[in-house]
């Protein structure tokens, strides 16, 4: 016979009084024992084949029939129970050291079989193990919210953790999202509380609930809400497309007023001493999947306090029907920033740099850093996209540049490369020589690009013929346009000299020194 578990005295004074000819309702009323336990008591007795016509027999006989009446539901007596407890007295000292009783009790009773219910539990801290069980708290019940329509949402610090990736010791905090109807509770951990990991958090807590609520009830915090206020709150741009995005209302509760969220706030301790406190975590995702296990199975399985049934049960068939679907589409977690657009055309932000069009230079712009796009903002109008690439910190758009100044970014050195094949090889030479410099190769670039631009001013065959004149002296940019200006690189017919209007004399050293013999 399954179900609730009987003390003998109970057992023992129904009996007394059914053989007596009292009736259901009467014994249920005079002992303030429920209808359906008298019933199940009386059941086992006439199965047993005793009835009311039977002489009466006295307690000391009941006494001795009641544990073959009931040998699969009798409870263990006071003695046995306390024989159970201290056989785990040291882990229960143990266990008290970092959490509640009710947390000790819990684990107790899951993983080493102990049988002895929480008030029993209880009772021998109080009278064992001085200053173990804290006193209980009483406080006015809340309304009764209905299904589907509230959930609360606050961070609470679960404790410090020491990190094996980085070697040292880290806070960490949990994500708590409580529904108000069934009692059923969403754990994040999270290293870092800024706002992509908030909205994160919240994306991950509706994945795990399957359903959205109505409501959304928060605290004033600056990684959701801007600026407090009864009325007219300011939200985080991003938190607000979240919420447009799944269809939530945001309602930020009262600054400095706890009680209005007052299912998470007393789950915050509840998850710190069940979930976190006496257990270690090799890393992030070991920690959060723990945090999702504990959440359905011991979180889920505590009994409803106001409800029949579990908070599970009561979230699976009454609130879970009564909340929102999940929206077809992903959300995007994206990154709302605002930054100056600088005379480079540049903007920073989170560490990358985005150029945007040269028009908008000085302004503060409006950036939006999804999970693969950036979209740069002049008020409501986008002004500029870039796809983002995975490890890239520098994205460049030429077209962002004025006309005077894109020049230098198109020119690229193997640009130079290929419009020097096209002058000849003299102007190959040149060019490579300039763009394999020291230090870098970026170094003479300007010099390389003003060398090709002289085609713009010169035939291709001067310039080659200047090139290969140049070559034999610094090779710079500076010689190749002085040949050039003064005709250096015109050659007469015979081959022995070069026109020039350039005021040298060109006679050779036999007519400027004619006593000094070649």
């Amino acid at each position: 016979m399954a179900g609730r578990r009987f003390e003998v005295a109970d057992v023992v004074e129904v009996l007394q009084h059914w053989q007596a000819g009292q009736s259901v309702r009467h014994l249920a009323r005079s002992l303030g024992v429920g209808r359906d336990r008298v019933r199940a008591i009386i059941g086992a007795a006439t199965a047993a084949g005793l009835s009311p016509g039977e002489p009466l027999l006295t307690r000391q006989e009941w006494e001795a029939r009641v544990p073959l009446l009931f040998v699969d539901r009798l409870a263990p007596t006071a003695t046995e129970q306390r024989q159970e407890l201290a056989r785990f007295h040291e882990a229960i000292v143990a266990g008290l050291a970092t959490n509640t009783a009710q947390t000790v009790w819990q684990r107790l009773h899951d993983e080493e079989g102990l049988r002895v219910s929480v008030r029993t539990f209880r009772r021998y801290v109080r009278e064992r193990i001085p200053g173990g069980a804290s006193t209980d708290q009483f406080t006015v019940r809340k309304e009764v919210t209905p299904p589907g329509e509230v959930a609360e949402i606050d961070y609470g610090r679960l404790g410090p953790w020491f990190d094996p990736l980085s070697q040292r010791r880290r806070v960490v905090n949990g994500f708590l999202m409580t529904l108000a109807f069934s009692r059923h509770v969403f754990v994040d951990p999270v290293l870092i509380c800024d706002e992509r990991s908030w909205v994160a958090s919240h994306v991950a807590a509706f994945e795990f609930f399957g359903a959205v609520p109505a409501v959304l009830r928060i605290d004033n915090l600056k990684t959701g809400v801007l600026r407090p206020d009864l009325y007219d709150p300011k939200l985080n741009r991003a938190y607000a497309e979240m919420a447009e995005h799944y269809g939530v209302l945001i309602d930020p509760c009262r600054a400095g007023r706890p009680k209005d969220k007052p299912r998470v706030e007393r789950a915050v301790p509840y998850v710190r001493d069940s979930y976190w406190r006496g257990r270690d975590f090799r890393g992030q995702v070991e920690m959060r999947e723990g945090a999702r296990q504990w959440s359905c199975g011991t979180a889920g399985a505590r009994p409803h306090r106001t409800l029949p049934g579990s908070v599970l049960e009561v979230f699976q068939s009454v609130e879970r029907p009564a909340m929102r679907p999940l929206p077809e589409e992903s959300f995007e977690i994206a990154h709302w920033a605002k930054a100056k657009l600088h005379p480079d055309c540049q903007l920073q932000v989170g560490g990358r740099f985005f150029t945007a069009p040269h028009r908008h230079v000085g302004k503060q712009l409006d950036v939006c850093i999804g999970e693969r796009v950036a979209r740069i903002y002049d008020g409501g109008e986008l002004v500029k996209t870039h796809l983002l690439r995975r490890g890239e910190r520098r994205y460049v758009d030429p077209a962002d540049y004025p006309e005077t100044k894109v020049a230098f970014l198109l020119r690229t050195p193997a640009w130079c490369r290929h419009r020097a094949t096209e002058l000849g090889p003299a102007v190959v030479e040149l060019v490579d020589e300039l763009l394999g410099g020291p230090p870098h190769p970026l170094y003479l670039l300007r010099q390389a690009q003003a060398v090709i631009r002289l085609q713009e001013s010169y035939s291709a065959e001067r310039l080659e013929a200047a090139c290969r004149r140049a070559l034999t002296a610094d090779g710079s940019y500076r010689t190749v346009k002085n040949i050039l200006a003064n005709s250096l690189d015109v050659v007469r017919d015979d081959g022995d000299t070069h026109i020039s209007n350039a005021g040298a004399f060109l006679h050779g050293p036999q007519a400027l020194l004619p006593e000094v013999t070649p």
